[in-house]
């Protein structure tokens, strides 16, 4: 494949800056360290194109927090970069090489891609339970262990200099992950590096081990086919391409028949037959809800995750759990109601 080169012209400009100076700031415009930016973005934009067009650029110190994942409860350390310059700075590089990362990116490589989420991957998922029975007769479920703390950097490096040969650009690249060993969650540019990184094990799964289905949310893995015997026989050469990496794979992949359990994958739970939510999320929607009915209120916030869990809920097979468990404490019908009245109070004013 050609590398690409000319793309450190379009990182530092002053419009691409800008851009990133304003994505970076989403969700947080209001914030003490932000505002001021935002108020002044010729002035913040120049001082960033200064920093890059000089290599003076210097990643801050990470603010590290540890936090609890709802959807797992694993507890996380989370490696939080300062708004400026480091949010903007990495915004402004994945403006650009975005296009090289995502071309020849495998299509059913899911989470942190745009329009890539768990609907997209739980509707392809189905189909593919849904129309060719003997060749997913057999599952295959594999995580990788501490993927984003545990990829070798050097090897993430060479990864990009098969894709770009732009001298500059992989001097920003190499410096921001340099700043922490492997990928610091929480980070912009690591969700993206993450997928860029086993984009050749992707085409390898398909092409060279020719598995029939098989799909990765970030770092889940599930592979289908028709016999155990191919998918035992896929394993190991997965883990020496992941060894590459510095990644392995840990100790509870299991090769199953899929008639005789659900594959649970995405935060759902896949059958022959149907699909439900993963029990710790449906405890979880069930918990809120009940928590939510107990108000006098319905307050904006709830409204809002009322409407983001039935989004969960209408695309699998969960109608009977939102009528029983949900509905009699606040319904979805409520809830965008409030968000509707609201967004006209913002209109208003």
């Amino acid at each position: 494949m050609k590398r690409v080169g000319y793309i450190w012209e379009k990182v530092c400009t002053i419009e691409n800056i800008k851009a990133a100076i304003w994505f970076s700031a989403k969700k947080k415009k209001e914030h003490k360290l932000v505002a001021p930016i935002l108020r002044n973005t010729d002035i913040y934009a120049e001082k960033i194109l200064e920093m890059l067009a000089a290599k003076t650029y210097v990643p801050s110190p990470y603010i590290i927090r540890e936090i609890t994942d709802n959807s797992s409860g694993k507890i996380r350390t989370i490696h939080k970069p300062r708004y400026f310059p480091d949010q903007v700075i990495h915004w402004a590089l994945i403006l650009q090489i975005q296009p090289v990362m995502m071309r020849g990116m495998y299509k059913y490589s899911c989470g942190s891609v745009p329009g890539r989420g768990p609907h997209y991957g739980r509707k392809h998922l189905r189909r593919w339970l849904d129309t060719d029975y003997r060749r997913t007769k057999y599952c295959l479920k594999m995580d990788i262990a501490k993927f984003y703390p545990s990829i070798d950097n050097e090897a993430l490096k060479n990864e990009f200099r098969r894709k770009i040969k732009d001298p500059h650009v992989l001097w920003l690249i190499d410096t921001i992950i340099d700043s922490a060993q492997g990928l610091p969650i929480g980070n912009y540019t690591s969700q993206w590096f993450a997928n860029f990184a086993l984009e050749r094990l992707d085409h390898f799964i398909k092409q060279e081990l020719k598995i029939p289905y098989y799909m990765r949310y970030v770092d889940d893995l599930v592979l289908l086919g028709p016999n155990k015997k191919t998918l035992h026989r896929a394993r190991p050469a997965i883990e020496k391409q992941l060894a590459e990496l510095g990644l392995h794979v840990k100790d509870n992949w299991q090769v199953f028949l899929a008639n005789s359990r659900p594959i649970d994958f995405l935060g759902y739970r896949f059958y022959r037959d149907k699909t439900t939510l993963r029990r710790r999320n449906a405890l979880r929607i069930r918990r809120r809800f009940a928590k939510i009915g107990k108000k006098n209120y319905l307050t904006l916030r709830d409204a809002q995750a009322v409407v983001s869990y039935w989004g969960w809920m209408k695309h699998s097979d969960s109608h009977y759990f939102y009528n029983k468990y949900c509905k009699p404490h606040v319904s979805v019908g409520e809830a965008r109601r409030v968000i509707s009245c609201n967004a006209k109070i913002r209109d208003c004013s």
